[in-house]
């Protein structure tokens, strides 16, 4: 199969290079400058389409590819200048031509009769949709990827130039703001006009040039004339066969208006195809900022505490999804905003995993203990996601926000296990485990702008989070994992009491309160400088229960000693002024700036209280060097205080899983991290190249460390901060480029070293675990992954993408290797009839050979679409080779884990599509 595609690949290369000229100059102005970013195309007078175009560089170069002995019509625009036009006949020899343009008026759009497929209007790059596509695509995603700078990975993440788009916009309004896959998923593609990319984006005119923006990007989704004012949409409904009957229903309906804009969305299936995952609710933010990003404090809430199973490669035995969502925009007035989304979604899945697990002597590093398990687990999670935003800006000096985001879910995972442990065989049994929990959490945002005059502007952005999370887990075993011990420290011993099996049941109850408010003042000392003074607080009030009891053979409750027991309450406070100064001179902007903080924390529990008091300097540097227009180098560096929530202070007993106790340090302190970070980027639109490279540093101080004893697979563990500094370097490059018209490539490396200080407890000494006492050892992991690709870009023949990526993780002496090709295409038949396949192969190997396996995954799909375009009918086959599983590993501190997933067998599907039009 490799070497058929390989063989197409050459012939649509020779078709594609055969037969072509270059015509090629410079563009000036009048008085011999050259422009750069000028607009050129070359029309066909024969059948009056546009063959090539081009965006000059900053020499004010371009290249158009066309055929010989062919009537072209040249076109060439830039601002402010008027349009040249002029007609050439080629040969079959190259043209060389310099343009020079007048200065003038350019011509209003609607004299021009084929629109450029890229333009350049200041911050903003537009894209004319038509131009790049093929009838192939279905939605926003397929129109994306043949967008020259415009990157989409697989969870519906988007990225121009090197940088990630962070809103997405239909018409000027958001689209289920703060999260760009909903869109890009379901967008209609034959919908689309135009994609404007917005650089140097800021939600408030009034911040833009007074805040570091440089990295900010969002995109806004122009609609074809047809789709205004009007529904349009579509409704998809299919069904199949594949162990076991196939279904999916999927609505999509939209409106947009001057006046308000209305999104609705629906997907039913077992397919697998899921419109969000819970990885995607966890870090879903509803668009809400981090108002203290510039104030070094980093104060983690965490959520997720029953550590329910994530999908990996949204790929499981079983996956069932049913799916609703509805997004509008609403103008009271002209300078009042009302917007919304509301998310609803339920998902049962079925896991099927086999793993080895391997713990590490902590001195030899050799195997200490295995543990081999087959686990098979049924997940049940239902969320809802509600937000509501207003904004009002009466006039180019006001403006107020006001966000509210709601979360709610609700959670079960039930798994049975067989293990298996050597040589500690005593340990091998049968366990069963069950979490549960109904999480949620309501975040407001109030946000103020106000510009005084001139020279002075004032904001003020405050949050508030409320959350609560109720985890209960159960585990049932056959042993006793934590026997008591009759030396050492008896506070961790549980006391449980014997019996033909072990029910261990824990409940707890986290709280947090937490408030974020900052003001800020920016003077503008000339037109390119200002200073900025902030005054922010952070203040965190959290409240922990836990409760951790044994069932006994009879059916009653041992709610075991106190020190199984929490109760405990912490709260947080930083208050801080910051001042920065922001000036450019010439190509260089610098932002320095510190941070000046108090901070006090206090955690109450066991009857005592303790209080940390203490002050901190908190430096942070920001220099662009913008070497043109679309070529920068920038340089950042932070000092950060991280802060442990309430978690990690618990002094009682808490059950993390069936096989590991963790105690809480109530003395713990803050870590500190220091990060230096290098990005280059350069985006060469002459022949649309884009290079890239990021270098970053970042050392780890006082960092919260986990110390911890095994017994077997059994853990009993603690943290504790570390007086040896974690170090992390890491860099990545890349290389895509067009050539020859019809020709895409890329090239991506990623390396990243870490250095850890690892802990374990010394069990020969009889005490107490103290990083004093502790065994400790320095662990470095190196990762790689390189990745390559070659493509094809064709309007009429089949377009194919043949790639090949390599992954490369070291770590204690192991290393794995996973080798992937695969290959993509699509082509369009008779201007009816869609044929795409999918193809990747995987070989996952490790350095001793004891885990090779191979296994590629093959999915093809045909669609036809009616002459009026409204019904589209399609048999599409996944997962056609009938893979079965899949490999997976990871690494910690302790030990290592390989394993093997099941994943959904081969299934056809057949679907109706009926498009609103």
């Amino acid at each position: 199969m490799k070497k058929i595609l390989l063989g197409l690949l050459l012939l649509f290369s020779a078709v594609g290079f055969s037969q072509t000229i270059k015509f090629e100059g410079v563009i000036k102005d009048s008085t011999g400058v050259a422009l750069e970013m000028a607009n050129i195309m070359a029309v066909n007078k024969t059948n009056n389409t546009m063959e090539s175009y081009a965006i000059t560089d900053d020499k004010g170069r371009f290249s158009l590819t066309l055929k010989p002995n062919t009537n072209y019509g040249i076109k060439a625009s830039y601002i402010g200048y008027n349009t040249y036009e002029e007609a050439l006949t080629t040969t079959s020899a190259n043209v060389t031509r310099n343009i020079t343009m007048q200065a003038g008026i350019e011509l209003k759009e609607l004299e021009i009769v084929h629109e450029m497929p890229v333009t350049v209007k200041g911050d903003t790059l537009v894209y004319n949709s038509d131009s790049f596509t093929n009838g192939t695509e279905r939605k926003l995603e397929d129109v994306l990827k043949k967008l020259p700078g415009v990157e989409v990975d697989t969870d519906g993440n988007v990225k121009v130039e090197g940088k990630t788009v962070t809103k997405l916009m239909v018409e000027g309004k958001d689209f289920f703001d703060g999260d760009t896959k909903l869109g890009v998923k379901n967008i209609p593609a034959d919908a689309l006009d135009k994609v404007e990319v917005l650089r140097n984006y800021n939600e408030v005119g009034q911040m833009k040039g007074l805040v570091n923006n440089e990295e900010n990007v969002a995109m806004n989704i122009k609609l074809k004339e047809g789709k205004k004012n009007f529904w349009f949409g579509d409704l998809t409904a299919g069904g199949g066969t594949g162990d076991g009957a196939r279904y999916i229903l999927n609505p999509k309906l939209f409106y947009y208006s001057p006046l308000y804009s209305v999104n609705l969305i629906g997907n039913f299936n077992n397919t697998g195809e899921l419109p969000l995952t819970m990885q995607d609710y966890f870090k879903m933010t509803g668009g809400f900022r981090n108002v203290m990003k510039k104030g070094g404090t980093n104060f983690n809430v965490s959520s997720n505490n029953l550590g329910v199973s994530l999908l990996r490669n949204n790929r499981a035995k079983s996956i069932e999804t049913k799916f609703g969502a509805a997004n509008f925009s609403y103008n009271p007035t002209k300078t009042w905003n009302l917007s919304g989304f509301a998310i609803i979604n339920s998902g049962r899945n079925e896991l099927q995993t086999q793993s080895r697990n391997t713990i590490l002597d902590p001195v030899t590093r050799e195997t200490q203990t295995v543990q081999e398990t087959k686990e098979r687990t049924l997940q049940r999670s239902d969320f809802s996601v509600i937000k509501l935003s207003s904004s009002y800006k009466p006039s180019t000096r006001f403006q107020f926000d006001y966000d509210s985001f709601f979360k709610v879910s609700k959670q079960g995972e039930d798994t049975d296990l067989m293990s298996t442990v050597s040589p500690q065989t005593a340990q091998s049994q049968d366990i069963y485990t069950s979490k549960n929990q109904k999480p949620f959490s309501f975040n407001q945002n109030l946000n103020l702008y106000y510009t005084a005059n001139d020279k002075n502007v004032f904001s003020f952005e405050g949050q508030h989070l409320y959350q609560q999370e109720d985890p209960f887990y159960k585990a049932i075993l056959e042993y006793n994992p934590f026997p008591d011990s009759a030396t050492g420290d008896s506070s961790m011993n549980l006391g449980l009491a014997d019996g033909s099996q072990y029910n261990l049941n824990q409940k707890q109850l986290i709280i947090t309160n937490k408030t974020d408010a900052k003001a800020d003042w920016y003077y503008l000392v000339t037109p390119k400088a200002n200073i900025n003074v902030t005054l922010g607080d952070t203040y965190s009030y959290q409240q922990f229960n836990s409760n951790l009891f044994q069932v006994l053979d009879s059916g009653a409750t041992d709610n075991l000693d106190a020190n199984s027991k929490n109760n405990v309450r912490y709260s947080f406070n930083d208050v801080f002024l910051g001042l920065h100064y922001k000036f450019i001179l010439g190509k260089f902007t610098f932002n320095p700036g510190v941070s000046l903080h108090s901070f006090y924390m206090n955690n109450e529990q066991l009857g005592a209280s303790v209080n940390q008091t203490f002050y901190r300097a908190l430096p942070d540097v920001y220099a662009l060097y913008q070497i043109k227009k679309s070529e920068r180098l920038l340089y950042t560096y932070t000092m950060t205080n991280e802060f442990s929530d309430i978690s990690k202070y618990a002094r009682g007993l808490v059950l993390n899983n069936y096989s590991s106790l963790f105690r809480g340090n109530r003395n713990l302190e803050s870590a500190t991290y220091q990060t230096h970070n290098l990005n280059y980027f350069r985006y060469v639109m002459f022949n649309f190249t884009q290079i890239f490279a990021n270098l970053s540093y970042s050392r780890k101080a006082n960092d919260v460390k986990t110390l911890a004893s095994y017994n077997g697979i059994n853990q009993v563990s603690t943290v504790e901060n570390s007086n040896f500094a974690d170090e992390i370097i890491s860099g990545m490059a890349g290389y895509n480029r067009t050539f020859a018209r019809f020709y895409k490539a890329s090239v991506n490396a990623n390396l990243s070293w870490n250095r850890y200080n690892n802990f374990r407890a010394d069990n020969t000494i009889q005490a107490e675990v103290t990083m004093a006492n502790a065994l400790r050892q320095v662990t470095e992991q190196f990762t790689q992954s390189y990745t390559t690709s070659l493509g094809t870009i064709f309007k009429e023949w089949p377009n194919l993408e043949l790639g090949y990526s390599v992954n490369i993780n070291s770590y204690t002496g192991n290393r794995t290797y996973t080798h992937s090709p695969y290959a993509r295409m699509d082509y369009l038949l008779f201007n009816a009839v869609t044929l795409t396949a999918d193809y990747t192969y995987n070989h996952y190997y490790n350095n001793t050979r004891t885990s090779d396996n191979e296994y590629d995954f093959l999915n093809a799909s045909a669609m036809y679409l009616t002459k009026n375009k409204l019904w589209e009918f399609k048999v599409s086959g996944t997962n056609l080779l009938n893979t079965t599983s899949l490999n997976d590993d990871s690494f910690n501190q302790f030990s290592t884990r390989i394993s093997r997933y099941r994943v959904q067998p081969r299934y056809l599907l057949f679907s109706v599509k009926y498009n609103i039009l």
